[in-house]
């Protein structure tokens, strides 16, 4: 049996075990998330909805709530549409994603925006997320016939500026995933799963002095994903979606006229319950029921560890990354991404290049991990974006 087959079956097992599992299920899903973390005690449906498309924040070890918007800003942070000063735009990104278990998966992203007068700013965005061809299993390994499973997102974004250091953002998103639309369980006929759900974000920068140069200071928060659970056949288990809490801060310091540095930090956090710890009878022994309404699961996820407060903290993921541009047309980053190897264990680092020239910009991305152990090795993240018309200023 050689790699690639394996990938293959681990996809099909995530797949039907995400369709076909019970309510009261007590393990996690076994093998590699579409997100490319490793499976544990968190369980959500369209794990893709926590991958970063754009290449620049990806090469930025996925950090950038706070760092200076660009086209693809609704994918990390809604509100930094707000200070654009562009009138309009629009990007596309690609990425052929665990190419490392298997060769047909990839991340697709449209975006645009277009600014409505100086302080109020729309955009759309679109992505789309491939499994490639599947052979189906069921838990007992018997064959289901090929697949072709995909999921996507539409979003709408609004974002407005209160002033020239203050902005607030929101995007409306529909979720579809068709995991094994057509296959049968114990529960009837299984279709694809809908969801809706909103983000709720918010940037605030200023400007100051730092070692005599010229410095803006920002820090932003992104609540996503918060929205209905999801469910792929009648009578079966309802899944939270993804709701992630990424709160960060930036710093850029123009060093001359030439040439300008930005650091980064995220940290990252799913509002969603952790599964709780059982014993052979189904009683819960430690934790809390995961079976709760959505609020009721953002507010208690700050407190439903099996483990306590030191269980918590491993729930944090942090992203930090740098981004130097000279003359603002060639850009170098670098970063870093850290989760706990409790926790999905996606630890990496990543590296990437800008170029920017007339209405174009053009990004890339590479991420660096062991590929004996991580899924994620040698991924590439590729954008392009274009922004038209004269910049224009806040009143």
């Amino acid at each position: 049996m050689n790699f690639k087959y394996i990938g293959k079956l681990a996809f099909s097992v995530l797949s039907v075990a995400l369709v076909f599992g019970k309510a009261n299920a007590q393990a996690t899903i076994s093998g590699t998330q579409t997100n490319g973390s490793e499976s544990n005690n968190i369980v959500t449906a369209v794990p893709f909805l926590l991958i970063t498309p754009d290449a620049r924040a990806g090469a930025m070890g996925d950090a950038g709530v706070a760092v200076t918007g660009d086209v693809n800003s609704a994918s990390i942070n809604p509100a930094k549409l707000a200070f654009l000063d562009k009138p309009y735009g629009f990007a596309l990104s690609y990425s052929p994603w665990l190419k490392s278990l298997v060769p047909d998966i990839n991340l697709a992203y449209v975006s645009g925006f277009y600014k409505l007068d100086d302080r109020n700013t729309i955009g759309a965005s679109l992505r789309y997320f491939s499994l490639g061809q599947i052979q189906l299993t069921d838990i007992n390994q018997q064959d289901l016939g090929i697949s072709n499973p995909n999921e996507l997102a539409l979003d709408f974004t609004f974002a407005r500026s209160f002033g020239k250091e203050f902005s607030l953002g929101s995007s409306l998103r529909y979720i579809y995933s068709n995991l094994a639309s057509g296959q049968f369980s114990s529960t009837g006929q299984v279709r694809g799963g809908n969801a809706v759900s909103i983000d709720i974000a918010g940037l605030y920068k200023t400007s100051t002095t730092l070692f005599d140069k010229n410095t803006i200071l920002s820090a932003g928060a992104n609540i996503s994903n918060i929205g209905t659970k999801m469910n792929y056949s009648d009578g079966g288990e309802n899944y939270f979606l993804p709701t992630n809490f990424k709160l960060g801060g930036a710093g850029t310091i123009a060093i001359d006229d030439f040439n300008t540095f930005t650091l980064a930090l995220d940290f990252n956090k799913l509002l969603v319950p952790t599964q709780p710890i059982y014993d052979s009878n189904n009683n819960i022994v430690s934790g809390k029921d995961p079976n709760r309404s959505v609020p009721a699961g953002i507010f208690g996820s700050f407190s439903d560890a099996p483990g306590g407060f030191s269980e918590e903290l491993k729930e944090v993921g942090i992203s930090t990354g740098f981004e130097y541009w000279y003359n603002q047309q060639f850009a170098i980053r670098g970063g870093y991404n850290y989760q706990s190897p409790q926790k999905g264990d996606s630890r990496y680092f990543t590296l990437g290049a800008g170029l920017k020239y007339n209405v174009f910009n053009i990004d890339f991305a590479y991420l660096i991990a062991n590929a004996q152990t991580s899924p994620l090795a040698n991924t590439l993240r590729f954008s392009l974006l274009f922004n038209f018309g004269d910049k224009k200023g806040l009143k």
